[in-house]
């Protein structure tokens, strides 16, 4: 495990955290020590796994005491024919306060939506009346088309080249983890030697 570490320590980016962060999108305290930037694609199973499995943990052990603030961007895949619409809903559900409802419903109803095309029925079921009548109108909104497009291009600079990727950032240094290498006990090591620093 401490290998590991190691060998992510030696692919530090040098990079400050993403000037374009949503802070409705975002969770614990801006001001602490360390950022977790996330990047991932509601139609792909590895950011649900990530999302379910993971984010409780860093949720409960990091963001919630204050340690880490935890910034989600979008980074919708080609190849997934949905995932680009789950991308507008979520953003959009962010400017009326509901980006993580409706984040969790979209990874909860993944593989029905996935295959059904019906994107909005798992979005639905996490807002109010009053909130899908704004969130179906904003999600064709110029703005969030444009957000959604800045969060790919944020992505594509980093590269992020597969879901999810991770990235651990502390001072103006970045370390990505990506895909399956996303596992809870080795990001704890990581995020438990960068607050020692």
């Amino acid at each position: 495990m401490r290998v590991c570490v190691f060998a992510l320590a030696a692919l530090w980016l040098s990079r400050a955290a993403a000037p374009g962060v949503d802070l409705s999108k975002a969770l614990g305290t801006p001001s602490a020590p360390i950022t977790v930037e996330v990047f991932s694609d509601f139609e792909c199973p590895a950011c649900k796994a990530f999302h379910e499995n993971v984010l409780p943990e860093l949720m409960r052990d990091y963001v919630i005491p204050g340690k880490v603030f935890l910034a989600s961007f979008e980074f919708p895949l080609p190849m997934h024919q949905h995932s680009r619409q789950a991308a507008n809903y979520a953003v959009a559900a962010a400017r009326v306060g509901a980006y993580s409802p409706v984040a969790d419903a979209l990874f909860r109803g993944q593989e029905s939506w996935s295959a059904s095309g019906n994107v909005w029925g798992a979005v639905a079921a996490a807002l109010t009346p009053a909130q899908q009548k704004r969130v179906q109108a904003l999600a064709t909104d110029a703005g969030v088309l444009a957000q959604v497009q800045s969060e790919i291009g944020v992505g594509q600079r980093v590269p992020i080249t597969e879901t999810p990727t991770i990235l651990v950032i502390r001072g103006s240094r970045a370390i990505p983890i990506a895909g399956r290498l996303i596992r809870y006990e080795l990001l704890k090591q990581l995020l438990d030697d960068l607050a020692k620093r």
